[in-house]
């Protein structure tokens, strides 16, 4: 019998629960609060089937555009032909999770606001952008010797018969 071409289609090992992560929903989903732009991960909870987005968008990573009660709207890009398209989905909270894509970003920019102050406080002007890390030094061999490798020539009546 073909395979059939449903909305959830070749979904069950994509939307099945970890292990050890199966039973009750930990309260800290339905507790987190989320902000229009804040970026999240679009993770799907096979044991919620209310709000649950397309497979297509699970692991998709998106930005809050809109919070209502129970859900939250997510901007999500996707491919389609040669161009993307901005899509915009509402998904159930048991559906999402807070992204870390931005982390490295904010930490650095924390820690450039703090370099920055230092800088104001000593009456100087420091420069926060990012350098390529340059080519590593360079250095002498020191005692190296040079050995000649040469190899044993291949007897092939000899290996034949088994011994050299």
């Amino acid at each position: 019998m073909p395979a059939g071409h449903g909305l959830r289609s070749r979904t069950r090992d994509l939307f099945s629960r970890p292990f050890r992560k199966k039973g009750t929903i930990p309260l800290t989903t339905y507790l987190r609060t989320y902000r229009i732009g804040d970026y999240v991960d679009i993770k799907v909870n096979g044991a919620v089937h209310k709000g649950m987005p397309h497979k297509f968008y699970h692991g998709r990573t998106g930005q809050v555009w809109n919070v209502t009660k129970r859900a939250i709207g997510v901007e999500v890009n996707k491919q389609v032909g040669n161009r993307i398209i901005k899509k915009r989905i509402h998904v159930r909270i048991e559906h999402v999770q807070p992204s870390r894509c931005n982390e490295d970003f904010k930490l650095r920019k924390k820690m450039n606001d703090q370099l920055k102050a230092e800088a104001k406080a000593r009456g100087e002007v420091i420069s926060t952008k990012r350098q390529p890390e340059g080519p590593k030094p360079g250095f002498m061999v020191e005692g190296a010797t040079i050995e000649t490798v040469t190899p044993i020539p291949y007897d092939v009546v000899n290996d034949l018969k088994g011994g050299y």
